[in-house]
């Protein structure tokens, strides 16, 4: 069972605090983070931990089950669902492409050219 899995509230997010926990539970999934299989931290526990409504977390669950990112199984526990690399690599692009229209709204802020994009986006490759 995971311990303690990191999840960080902000009252400043202006997002609800299911969404917060299943942003972050998507993310630690779609990264490989958590893994098809792995067991996650009962309603009940992550509720505690977090000093949240239980319904919130239910809430969270049921949306990342509906999503195909956990199963729930009867007596057992909540746990990370298989993942299709196909869909993980769609998340993937989604979350890509979510950064990046923000990088681009503060180069359009900042007067960045699109050239000037182009170049930093390859030097960043070039480092890894």
């Amino acid at each position: 069972m995971i311990e303690r899995m990191e999840i960080i509230i902000s009252n400043s997010s202006g997002k609800a605090i299911y969404e917060q926990i299943e942003g972050q539970i998507r993310d630690q999934i779609v990264s490989g983070v958590l893994k098809g299989g792995d067991p996650l931290p009962s309603m009940r526990s992550l509720a505690q931990d977090l000093k949240i409504s239980l319904i919130t977390t239910k809430r969270a669950y049921n949306e990342l089950e509906a999503e195909g990112f956990i199963v729930t199984v009867a007596g057992k526990g909540c746990f990370v669902a298989t993942q299709d690399p196909a869909l993980l690599h769609e998340a993937n692009l989604r979350m890509a492409e979510d950064h990046l229209c923000r990088a681009v709204e503060v180069a359009e802020r900042g007067n960045i050219t699109k050239e000037e994009l182009k170049e930093i986006l390859d030097i960043l490759y070039e480092v890894d």
